[in-house]
């Protein structure tokens, strides 16, 4: 879902300026396999493959690596033919690194692609990362990790198996006031956070496969819900103990018939912390609080978006420089990649977050409190 546009004339500017970088950058990038390397060395931007060329791979994926330090767009792979055909054009990707889904396994043979970032519907993550490791190339894969527990469990072992580093697309945990977020917790600075409330959700109109379970997994609950969990979980500094829920009433039943039209729950974290939610496809809302003994940390209108809204504390406003949070997010995995280290935001937390995801359904289905 896109929250903020970059200006086309903008956006422009950032895509003369990537070809003007990527022809800098010719030659082949290191392979696959990359071996631990200090973070000093000398070292080429990694090739990356967006697979999947919808809208967040168009409006935010593909501006990010205009902006990224340590990988660039090296190529694509769809389903349709004159999507491929415009990406080409747009950034000048050579033939041999844009693929079709059912040869996209020949990408293990090219020497120009070192990750891969699955960009399909929620359910097809578990089929292209698995491919994707089997071909010798690093992962990412966009958020919800999977459709299931089984399904992270699956693409956890393939990476591993095949010795390549895998992440989530967590592009929140790069932002500078979510890592302020994060370090409040860690420094128990107005107590521990035990009071949290959070709001994502917006109005969905159009039929696509978001509305579709066999597609999605879910509702709104998948698809922004996860942002709460996400914050609530690093304000509480672990993951909750047990969640309740229900399922809000639908006003269009005939639209949402596969998934929740919204959905309201609570999570119970170890500290006796409890995380009030909702997330829905009718209203909007973008916030998100937490409370401790001794202050707190409001995020306002935005709160999960592109570019935060004004973030409030009981010391008074918080204000960061606002990085690009995808570019932040994909230079990180390329460091992750470069020197070996295991990414902040890789498969355990995505595995994590289905567990919890999975644990809201059954509790809204069953009436029960469920433990996690």
């Amino acid at each position: 879902m896109n929250h903020s546009h970059l200006h086309p004339s903008r956006r422009e500017f950032l895509r003369r300026l990537a070809l003007g970088g990527a022809a800098v950058a010719t030659g082949l990038s290191l392979p696959g396999r990359l071996p631990a390397q200090p973070a000093s060395a000398a070292r080429k931007p990694l090739g990356v493959a967006l697979l999947g060329l919808g809208t967040y791979a168009t409006t935010q994926l593909a501006p990010a690596l205009q902006q990224t330090k340590w990988c660039r767009l090296a190529g694509v792979v769809s389903g349709h033919p004159e999507k491929i055909a415009k990406w080409r054009q747009d950034f000048s990707l050579p033939e041999k690194n844009c693929y079709r889904y059912e040869d996209f396994d020949r990408i293990a043979a090219n020497p120009d692609i070192d990750l891969v970032y699955v960009v399909t519907p929620n359910t097809l993550h578990r089929e292209f990362v698995v491919r994707a490791a089997k071909a010798g190339k690093h992962v990412i894969s966009e958020k919800p990790m999977a459709g299931s527990v089984a399904d992270c469990d699956a693409m956890i072992a393939a990476c591993r198996e095949a010795k390549v580093k895998l992440s989530v697309g967590y592009r929140m945990h790069f932002d500078p006031y979510i890592k302020e977020l994060m370090r409040l917790q860690r420094d128990r600075d107005f107590g521990d956070f035990t009071k949290l409330t959070g709001n994502f959700s917006y109005q969905f109109g159009q039929r696509a496969w978001r509305v579709e379970k066999k597609l999605s997994g879910g509702g709104p609950l998948m698809d922004v819900g996860i942002y709460v969990i996400q914050n609530a979980c690093m304000a509480a500094g672990a993951a909750p103990v047990a969640v309740t829920a229900h399922e809000d009433p639908k006003t269009r039943p005939d639209f949402f018939q596969d998934v929740e039209e919204g959905m309201s729950f609570k999570l119970e974290f170890p500290n006796g912390a409890v995380l009030d939610a909702q997330t829905s496809y009718t209203a909007y809302a973008n916030t998100f609080r937490a409370e401790g003994a001794k202050g707190w940390i409001e995020f306002g209108n935005g709160a999960f978006s592109y570019q935060l809204g004004r973030v409030s504390t009981s010391r008074g406003d918080l204000h960061f420089p606002e990085p690009n949070q995808q570019a932040a997010q994909l230079d990180d995995f390329a460091d992750c990649i470069l020197t070996g280290r295991e990414s902040a935001v890789g498969g355990d937390m995505g595995r994590r977050d289905l567990k919890i995801l999975t644990a809201i359904y059954a509790a809204a289905r069953t009436g029960q409190r469920v433990a996690v």
